[in-house]
């Protein structure tokens, strides 16, 4: 089932998606060409979080902050 957002953040949503549809989604920092539709979500919820809109914070990635392997010790 899908998350249900506030009514600010889904006409954002909606305005990107289009966006999206037409061809002049760009993505922030390349300016690349945005043709994905889960960044193109990611990019409309965003702009709901900065706009101030009822939005869930960002799922943090599961991935330890140390980002090294783990070191086994040798047996001697």
């Amino acid at each position: 089932m899908a998350t249900k957002y506030s009514k600010k953040a889904s006409k954002k949503v909606e305005k990107v998606m289009h966006e999206r549809k037409e061809g002049t989604l760009r993505s922030g920092r390349s300016g690349k060409k945005v043709t994905s539709r889960k960044q193109a979500i990611a990019i409309g919820l965003s702009e709901a979080r900065r706009a101030g809109a009822k939005v869930p914070k960002k799922k943090s990635s599961s991935k330890k902050k140390s980002g090294g392997r783990k070191k086994i010790a040798k047996k001697k």
